[in-house]
């Protein structure tokens, strides 16, 4: 006390505080860890603290009478005399100073210095004293039409003046709501670690520049990760204008053929809504072809070699818009189409090397005499492929030259003069010249003269009689030959015959084909008989010439000949109206869901009944009666997206004859499955750096549209204290330490998914994470397992001795059974010796 009242007179502004610190000096001060002696210390102090805080008594040591504290202490930090205790009087602010690095030194009665000095390290304890802070009150940003969901078009920042190596500085950003919200439904996410902006799919699909709409984003800030009810919160605006989507394709690009241009050659233009995407081509049309197109990464397409109509008129291809960090699709690709305009590059073609025609000597003038055909290979129906013909050489002129002309805009040929005498000369060769606007051709031609036809085609047989088919006759079976004759030139077309069945086969069941060297007709079957619907054809054939018959003559009852066939019954299996079902189906489908009904008919008209084959899954039923397919058992897209099986219609005869149809299911897919894990174990080395990631990869077994989207959040207060979980682009996302001073050890660490589908599926998947040692390579070093070690030499030699003393042991048994053995046969011999000796003197 006496001490302490020097104190008061030496310090009376202290006097309250003073007092304070001599009641708590007063008790346990024997305590190592809040006494000790003079040497280097590290000490703690939370900040915001009023008042005193007692911090460390220093015991001293002879020659040490007294202590000296030395350094910047803001007029805070103090050694109270009376004991030598250290102590802080007043609050102390980590955000103005967070660590006083000071000097003690020992000092004898003399105050020279005897001990130290020893450093003395104050670090101030950050407390959650400081709201976060927006860079800005307002932000504007712009968002262009269908920009794809989860994409960042602008970011909002904040900061907080705690420290950063604690939750007090961690910040979540979230947004409230916006404004207007014409759809009743978020169009604007954000991502709560970055403050990054982006569309949701309601954003992309609704947001349209043409509404005029400038949209208000209300966000919000927490500090504390904004995980506990005591974070501070901040609260920003920010202000969107929607622009015109760039990302479109562009007109049809049309390209002349052949072109001199120098290549590559710009054609068209893409524009990703964003700088610094990159370009694809992709390949549209099947099967794939290389393609003669480029594009650059300013999105500029060329087509890079000339190209040629005749060989491909028109090309469609897509155009993809790529992440350049991320090599994923930014969007869906634009289709690029190409057509190749023609010009005239192709002279005209004879369709045939020589083109033959006839005419009969005594034809008249301006009869028809054929058509003669050539062609182009450029655009039809355009200007490059129209043709003109004419005739420009006869051979011979004789009797006259110009006997034939031809029209010049069809290539048709009719007889000029009628001066044709086949005595005098029997055929003419005639040069067409074929021409279009730039080219011409020449073609040759041949024109005949023939006997006029007076003669008419005569059959050997009026009738050929009756015949019998089965009803399954394969179709293009010849059922009989028949044969006229004609009496006129032959391998003309005056004495050339041609059949055809006048009356009898209304529906053209039988066609008769001509062999050109003999005239002879086969009667070929043409389509399936059937003896339920005609049992018998009664046929009436008459054979013609291609030439007309001269002036007077006339085909007669001898170009006519019959023929009767009779179809009979073959016994046949049901027939299936339909002989493929199907049925498209979404895999929730309740049992008893009506899929289709199959419909056969037997021919006979025999009863049916229906079976399924093949339903391994035994997912479907049949009502066997009329064919009726239901559900039997719930389906499962994920199992088997195709369902496959056979329908079998049975007659109800002793035959039991069968058909079967094939029914196929395609499962339509609902959201039913939750994200799963495809990796579930991740590493980071150890010791953190505070800069790692890891990639999560998550997967959907249902069916996703053109880009998955998930979102993630830990589950737990451990996970949300130690981890975080951030989607950086709104697609993928990474795991992070958000505690740098993790063990080295395996955690378990619970991750909720949710696909966001249609309706939502969410699902709580565990990622294993390992912090471990890492070699050079940056891979997890893992300690080898020595495993049970290999038999010393001393271990050997103790089985070896072992082993030889159980062989020892057997065979000590053998030798004393041997010895026993011996011994017994001994003692037997000498009894019978005895005997024998008493025997013998009786």
């Amino acid at each position: 006390m006496e001490v302490l009242t020097k104190m008061l007179k030496i310090y009376p502004h202290h006097f309250g505080c003073l007092l304070i610190l001599h009641l708590v000096i007063c008790q346990g001060t024997d305590d190592p860890h809040i006494s000790g002696p003079l040497e280097d210390k590290t000490f703690s102090v939370q900040e915001g603290r009023t008042g005193i805080t007692y911090i460390f008594r220093f015991t001293l040591q002879p020659p040490t009478v007294k202590l000296r504290l030395t350094g910047v202490t803001d007029g805070k930090i103090y050694i109270y005399p009376g004991d030598w205790s250290l102590y802080v009087n007043g609050s102390l602010d980590w955000e103005t100073k967070n660590v006083y690095n000071l000097q003690v030194e020992g000092l004898d009665e003399n105050g020279q210095r005897v001990k130290g000095p020893y450093s003395i390290t104050i670090n101030v304890i950050d407390v959650n004293d400081n709201p976060p802070q927006f860079s800005q009150r307002e932000y504007f940003a712009a968002v262009r039409q269908n920009s794809r969901p989860g994409k960042p078009f602008t970011y909002v920042t904040a900061t907080d003046r705690d420290d950063p190596t604690t939750p007090h500085a961690q910040l979540s950003y979230s947004i409230s709501k916006h404004f207007p919200d014409p759809y009743q439904t978020m169009l604007f996410q954000i991502n709560n670690v970055t403050g990054a902006i982006s569309t949701t799919a309601a954003g992309a699909k609704y947001l349209n520049p043409a509404d005029g709409i400038n949209y208000t984003i209300a966000v919000r800030v927490k500090d504390m990760a904004g995980q506990s009810e005591n974070s501070f919160p901040s609260d920003a605006d920010v202000i969107v204008t929607v622009l015109e989507n760039l990302w479109k394709s562009p007109p049809l690009v049309k390209l002349k053929e052949n072109s001199t241009e120098p290549h590559p050659m710009r054609i068209t233009q893409v524009q990703w809504n964003d700088p610094g995407a990159k370009y694809e081509i992709r390949q549209k049309e099947t099967p794939p072809t290389k393609l003669p197109f480029m594009v650059a990464q300013n999105g500029t397409v060329y087509v890079t070699e000339p190209l040629d109509r005749e060989v491909k008129d028109a090309y469609s291809f897509y155009v993809v818009a790529k992440d350049k960090d991320e090599d994923i699709s930014l969007s869906y690709p634009l289709t690029i189409n190409v057509t190749v305009e023609d010009i005239n590059d192709n002279p005209p073609v004879c369709d045939k090397a020589l083109t033959v025609f006839e005419v009969q000597d005594n034809e008249p003038v301006g009869n028809f005499i054929g058509t003669f055909h050539a062609s182009d290979r450029d655009q039809e129906n355009t200007l490059n492929s129209r043709l003109s013909y004419d005739i420009v050489d006869q051979s011979p002129k004789v009797p006259l030259d110009k006997m034939f002309r031809i029209e010049r805009g069809t290539g048709t040929v009719n007889l000029l003069a009628s001066a044709l005498n086949k005595e005098l000369v029997s055929n003419y060769s005639l040069t067409v010249e074929v021409t279009d606007s730039v080219f011409k051709t020449l073609c040759n031609v041949r024109i005949n003269v023939i006997d006029t036809n007076d003669q008419i085609p005569i059959f050997e047989k009026l009738d050929y009689g009756s015949m019998t088919l089965p009803e399954n006759i394969p179709l293009g079976t010849v059922i009989r030959r028949i044969q006229a004759t004609d009496a006129d030139e032959p391998f003309t077309g005056s004495s050339q015959i041609e059949y055809k069945i006048n009356k009898g086969d209304p529906n053209n069941t039988f066609m008769i084909v001509t062999d050109l060297k003999t005239n002879r007709g086969d009667v070929t079957i043409n389509k399936a008989l059937d003896f339920e619907t005609t049992d018998v054809y009664n046929l009436t054939i008459q054979a013609t010439n291609p030439e007309p018959l001269v002036t007077g003559v006339q085909y007669n009852s001898s170009s006519v000949t019959y023929l009767r066939v009779i179809v009979t019954n073959v016994e046949e299996a049901p027939v299936f109206l339909k002989t493929t079902h199907t049925v498209d189906i979404p895999e929730n489908a309740t049992v008893g869901t009506f899929l289709t009904t199959a419909t056969a008919f037997d021919p006979e008209g025999d009863s049916i009944r229906y079976a399924l084959k093949s339903d391994a899954r035994k997912w479907l039923q049949i009502d066997p009666l009329n064919g009726t397919i239901y559900t039997a058992a719930p389906l499962d897209r994920e199992t088997q997206q195709t369902y496959m099986v056979q329908i079998v219609a049975t007659e109800q005869t002793k035959a039991s004859r069968s058909s079967t149809a094939q029914l196929r299911l395609n499962l339509k897919d609902v959201n039913d499955n939750p994200p799963r894990l495809d990796k579930n174990a991740v590493f980071f080395c150890h010791p953190l750096q505070g800069n790692e990631k890891k990639k999560i990869e998550v997967s959907d077994p249902d069916e996703r549209s053109y880009v998955q989207r998930f979102t993630y959040s830990l589950v737990g207060a451990d996970a949300i204290q130690n981890w975080n979980v951030s989607k950086p682009d709104g697609l993928l996302a990474y795991i992070s330490p958000r505690n740098m001073k993790l063990e080295e050890k395996d955690y378990d660490v619970p991750l909720k998914i949710n696909d966001n589908g249609r309706p939502p599926m969410e699902g709580v998947v565990t990622l294993k994470v390992r912090l471990c040692k890492c070699t050079e390579e940056n891979r997890c070093f893992l300690a080898i397992d020595d495993g049970p070690s290999l038999p010393t030499v001393g271990m050997a030699i103790g089985i070896l001795a072992g082993v030889l003393l159980i062989i020892g042991i057997i065979l000590g048994v053998v030798f004393l059974n041997l010895k026993r053995k011996k011994e017994y046969e001994l003692k037997a011999q000498t009894a019978n010796a005895a005997a024998y000796r008493k025997s013998s003197k009786q």
